[in-house]
């Protein structure tokens, strides 16, 4: 198995590239800075550089993995944002951040893997339950809501645009203790990481466009 890991220096994406690695899959992964790529080539996988917030280093990621046909690919990079309770405008600076990272990223990643994926390939990108309006109780992090609804809308998109050629999916990765998630979140990377895999390697053509908890339960939108 061929996996591309987008965002993977910590977290749930390092977490991805230990477990995939550990099933024996041939894993490409990017991160920022040179720790976490030497990390990365520790772990065995073929490291790149990658900004996804940055326009010029998005549009170079094509030629780097010119000829590779991935069987998986997650697009996990993402940010918070600023800590809110309710109705408290971001600063331009804030919201561009998010926006950006959260949104932007995979508008410019998606063109630049589409030539690159096998046939039949899974694509994932990591959203939130909290992006979700159906399923919205709360108005914490109203920014990092907004960034997740609309890169649920981004992967809607893309799964039609590739229909025929990969199943393109939204994860809610549950509240996992990582840096963005805390100490006191409900579950660890491993599970978080063993559920989203397995959901990746039972999805069908038929569940493209589809919203999913890390373990299998359809989310409403």
């Amino acid at each position: 198995m061929n996996v591309l890991i987008i965002g993977a220096s910590r977290g749930l994406g390092f977490e991805f590239v230990r477990q995939y690695r550990a099933a024996g899959a041939r894993i490409t992964a990017t991160a920022r800075d040179e720790t976490a790529l030497g990390r990365l080539r520790e772990h065995g996988a073929l490291a790149l550089t990658l900004d996804v917030a940055d326009t010029a280093s998005v549009s170079g990621l094509a030629w780097l993995i010119d000829g590779e046909r991935f069987d998986v690919v997650v697009i996990n990079a993402g940010v918070y944002g600023p800590e809110t309770a309710g109705l408290e405008t971001p600063t331009v600076a804030d919201f561009d951040a998010v926006m950006h990272t959260n949104v932007l990223g995979p508008m410019r990643l998606l063109p630049q893997i589409a030539e690159a994926l096998a046939p039949g390939a899974r694509v994932a990108i990591i959203s939130s339950r909290m992006g979700s309006i159906g399923l919205r109780t709360s108005t914490a992090g109203w920014l990092y809501r907004a960034s997740k609804a609309a890169v649920n809308s981004v992967m809607k998109d893309a799964s039609l645009a590739l229909a025929g050629k990969a199943t393109v999916i939204s994860f809610h990765p549950g509240w996992v203790r990582t840096d963005m998630g805390g100490a006191g979140a409900d579950i660890d990377t491993a599970t978080s990481i063993a559920g989203m895999r397995t959901v990746l390697a039972s999805v069908k053509p038929s569940d493209t466009g589809s919203f999913f908890n890390y373990d299998g339960q359809r989310l409403a939108w």
